[in-house]
């Protein structure tokens, strides 16, 4: 019976005939009998087995160079080592695929941007391999988090043909040759001769269709990835990425709010409970007060302050900044960092940005200058959600997009959700890189996915 390494640390007894395959991390030679140290990826710690040389199979033993896999039949039994509770005492030995000495992840120290040149090894490292345990876990709990609230999971379209935030940073998506595209009377491309029959691309965000959903579902999200164009080579920015983005009808800015802080502490708790050698070892090489500081998230309330107060603690801290601080302008990361991590010493909601520079679907407020938008500041990362209000007056929304410069027979669906029953909703949007940074430590978006698609790498 072949077992995962995780169930065999775990074992509360003995076990015989189990099997256990994986990679070798180590081997250590003896006389008569060698000490491979196996990890197939479930948990972040070796399973070490003892092979004695004149086991079936163990001729290849000296073929069991690190990165090699390999299969190994055996007993578990306690182990006499300490530091391990139990070890594999091996009845068969299998080389399944050897890896030679060029094996680029031998047992030393990698930079990660060394690792970064080696993305389709390098979750065999304890960095990456831990990262991605617990991006599998966060995921599961972000379901967990709605679906127990009574949310619907919803799929909205990955090729789009509206552009959301209005920035124009999109990739865009066509059949046309780009060496002689078809073109009209007026020398300009013919759209219509593409395959859907228009300019499409893809998406920036699921918000618009998820309005629409909410509008008949009540309470949805949707998670999955999205891109921008945005040609910014930084720590934060990535040209794919995942987002979290739940709507919910009947609801205002104080429970878009609420409901995003309580998203944040219950991803928080679950990466403490559920990862912890995980965590352990992100704290011990990655960021030494990463614990501490999930810890104060976990267990305290909130910051909240508007906008405008932000922007009036930034200007009194005496603090020169690399971005100067004005009023009606978004908050820089420098902003953002100094507020979560010196003036409040936690996690932070910002809200009721001046509306010149947020997008059109947020509900304007009764000053005629803001708008019943917010974003949640976390320590050492700076923003992960961005949300609002939305904008349910059909008059005001219309207004908000022709001054926008949007074609509102494009956006003729969505005005529709105005005209039928509007209702009061709200929703935001979670970037699950960012969060994976704040729970990781670590300090660049590359480390937190797979294969990051930036500027000039895909």
């Amino acid at each position: 019976m072949r077992i995962k390494v995780r169930q065999a640390l775990s074992a509360e007894q003995p076990l015989v005939g189990v099997t256990v395959s994986g990679w070798v991390r180590t081997r250590r030679d003896s006389k008569g009998f060698s000490f491979v140290e196996v990890n197939d990826g479930s948990c972040f710690k070796n399973l070490q087995a003892v092979v004695d040389h004149a086991l079936p199979g163990a001729d290849d033993l000296k073929d069991a160079l690190t990165g090699s896999s390999v299969s190994i039949e055996g007993e578990l039994v306690p182990s006499p080592a300490k530091g391990q509770k139990w070890e594999l005492k091996a009845t068969a030995f299998r080389l399944v695929g050897r890896a030679d000495e060029s094996f680029p992840l031998q047992k030393k120290g990698h930079t990660v941007e060394f690792l970064r040149t080696i993305p389709h090894l390098r979750a065999r490292t304890n960095r990456l391999g831990s990262l991605m345990r617990v991006r599998s876990r966060m995921a599961m709990a972000v379901h967990g988090f709605f679906q127990q609230r009574g949310f619907a999971y919803v799929h909205t379209p990955i090729i789009t043909a509206s552009d959301c935030e209005g920035a124009g940073e999109l990739f865009r998506v066509t059949t046309l040759d780009p060496a002689s595209p078809p073109k009209g009377p007026d020398g300009a491309i013919d759209w219509s001769a593409d395959f859907f029959a228009r300019q499409s691309y893809l998406t920036v965000s699921g918000q618009l269709e998820g309005e629409t959903l909410a509008c008949a579902l009540g309470d949805v999200y949707t998670f999955g990835p999205t891109f921008r164009a945005e040609n910014s080579n930084t720590s934060r920015h990535a040209s794919e990425f995942w987002m979290i983005e739940p709507e919910m009808a009947f609801c205002d800015l104080e429970g878009d709010m609420r409901c995003a802080e309580e998203l944040v502490k219950h991803l928080v708790k679950t990466a403490l409970e559920e990862c912890p050698d995980e965590l352990e070892f992100f704290n011990a090489y990655v960021d030494k007060g990463l614990l501490e500081r999930l810890r104060f998230v976990a267990e305290r309330p909130f910051a909240r302050v508007s906008y405008t107060e932000a922007v009036e603690i930034l200007l009194r801290c005496g603090r020169t900044f690399e971005f100067p601080v004005v009023w009606g302008e978004n908050l820089q990361s420098e902003h953002e960092r100094y507020l979560t991590e010196v003036h409040f010493k936690s996690p932070l909601t910002v809200y009721n940005y001046p509306k010149t520079a947020k997008p059109f679907y947020m509900r304007q407020n009764d000053d005629g200058k803001t708008v019943a938008a917010m974003d949640l500041l976390v320590p050492g990362v700076g923003e992960i959600v961005g949300g609002s209000q939305r904008e349910e007056r059909l008059d005001r929304l219309v207004a908000a997009m022709q001054a926008h410069g949007l074609d509102l027979e494009s956006y003729g669906w969505y005005i529709d959700t105005r005209r039928f029953g509007s209702v009061p909703h709200a929703g935001f949007g979670l970037g699950f890189e960012r969060l994976l940074m704040f729970v990781t430590g670590e300090g660049n978006i590359r480390d937190v996915i797979a294969y990051p698609r930036t500027p000039g790498h895909a």
